[in-house]
């Protein structure tokens, strides 16, 4: 493990050299290659040289205690002894963790799939409520929110919604999201005070770039219709709802929120071609199942991950046992707790498979 860090530390190092270059900061592509580099190596190095200053304390409180102590001094040694051990080896735990092989999908945007399933218009409206989570938190990182497409009901819910969320490390904290979400909760409209249990599907996609992904034109059958249901001025009044065939797999995909045509055709496009690279990836790894379950769950859209309960205050992800008491806050965007228990059991289990 040593021998890679000081790699890595050398890489940072050089990459540090390279920023510093003015021919380097002249042509703004690579000099944003290089910082992205840089920024991508910064978190290890920076525990890696924590790491080497407690070990380089450690080795100084041990040559203090071998060459004798009073009483008063060396009961303090062997106290930063005990600390720093315990130092040394959380950060060599951190180490590892950050050494292991990153998912290359971490960095890049997403588009979010929220469909309602089992309920009806209370599957409608906690889809809704799913959408407004996670705006709320993508605005807590600082992450831009784009809808791409909406099917919404007329109490507010949304029959299906798409949308993209760009920002670093957009897909590392909400890929977890992906699965069949259940509330159970007593509806507006239920007058007995029976508690209703309903699902909402969610889908996290990480969106494709063009050099990954090639669509040729021959592939796809393009229809233009007029918009339906809600929308502003002018949305039902021209032929600006685009819906786009991929003939090859039968992927359809629809978007009729914007007021141009061509808007409307470059958000569907982005669409497929984030579903197209998620049914690709996973014929992929299909054959790697036992690779595959190092995650948490299975991932896959329908197996039951979490649910929502408004009596009891209560959030319980299924996957790994996690039950918290605040549910409102939960709902309010603050999914961190949640999100970091996640990614440290997934981490874990990857630790575990290496040995």
């Amino acid at each position: 493990m040593q021998s890679r860090l000081d790699e890595i530390e050398q890489r940072y190092i050089d990459l540090e050299s390279e920023l510093a270059n003015p021919e380097v900061v002249t042509d703004q592509e690579k000099f944003r290659d290089i910082a992205k580099a840089h920024a991508d190596l910064e978190e290890i190095v920076t525990k890696y040289r924590q790491y080497k200053n407690v070990q380089t304390d450690l080795q100084e409180a041990k040559e203090m205690l071998e060459s004798g102590a009073d009483d008063e001094l060396e009961e303090f040694l062997h106290s930063e002894l005990e600390r720093l051990e315990e130092d040394e080896a959380k950060l060599e735990e951190e180490l590892k963790i950050l050494l292991l092989p990153k998912d290359p999908n971490d960095d890049k945007d997403v588009i979010v799939e929220i469909r309602g399933g089992t309920g009806g218009e209370e599957a409608a409206l906690f889809a809704a409520d799913l959408m407004r989570m996670y705006m709320r938190y993508a605005e807590q990182n600082s992450w831009q929110v784009e809808i791409m497409s909406s099917n919404p009901t007329d109490l507010g819910g949304f029959k299906e919604v798409i949308f993209a969320v760009q920002g670093r490390g957009a897909y590392s904290r909400l890929k977890y999201e992906s699965g069949v979400h259940r509330v159970q909760r007593i509806p507006n409209t239920e007058a007995s005070g029976r508690i209703h249990t309903s699902t909402a599907t969610v889908a996290v996609l990480p969106e494709a770039e063009d050099v990954e992904l090639e669509i040729r034109s021959d592939e796809l059958r393009i229809d233009v219709f007029r918009s339906t249901g809600h929308g502003g001025q002018s949305v039902n009044t021209t032929d600006s709802a685009v819906r786009i065939t991929h003939m090859p797999t039968g992927m359809v995909v629809t978007c009729q929120d914007e007021k141009s045509q061509i808007k409307n055709r470059g958000k569907a496009l982005r669409v497929l071609r984030a579903r197209l690279l998620d049914k690709l990836e996973s014929e992929q790894k299909a054959e790697l199942d036992e690779a595959r379950r190092i995650q948490v769950g299975t991932g896959e859209r329908s197996e039951r991950i979490r649910t929502y309960n408004y009596p009891q205050n209560r959030l319980t992800d299924h996957r790994i046992g996690l039950t918290l008491y605040r549910l409102g806050e939960i709902l309010e965007g603050n999914i961190d707790e949640v999100v970091d228990t996640l990614m440290v059991v997934e981490q874990s289990e990857r630790l575990k498979k290496i040995g």
